[in-house]
């Protein structure tokens, strides 16, 4: 269940980075607030993660998580750049991942 609530964690990440740009310096109230609540749930289920995963591989999940979703999220929402050398670092952060919860999970 602590991946699960790691997966949560990292998906509320990506949504309190999206909030910030969203809160213009928090001067928008309402994607403020939201932005806070997202901060909130995602330390919450972060917290429940660390009950099992080591520290280390959770936190490096964890804000991977948060930048290739965020990455991801601001080529389609912002029109950020896209380009080859994006991609692959990009993958090499998905790798990474998987790579942690592979040694994570002895």
């Amino acid at each position: 269940m602590q991946w699960v609530y790691l997966v949560v964690a990292g998906l509320f990440e990506v949504c309190w980075a999206i909030g910030l740009k969203y809160s213009q310096g928090f001067t928008k109230l309402i994607p403020s607030v939201l932005t806070i609540i997202g901060m909130i749930a995602s330390f919450y289920f972060l917290s429940l993660a660390l009950n099992d995963i080591p520290l280390g591989n959770a936190y490096a999940i964890w804000t991977g998580i948060g930048t290739v979703g965020t990455v991801i999220l601001g080529i389609v929402l912002f029109k950020e750049a896209v380009d080859l050398t994006r991609l692959i670092c990009i993958g090499f952060i998905i790798v990474g991942i998987v790579g942690l919860k592979l040694v994570g999970s002895h």
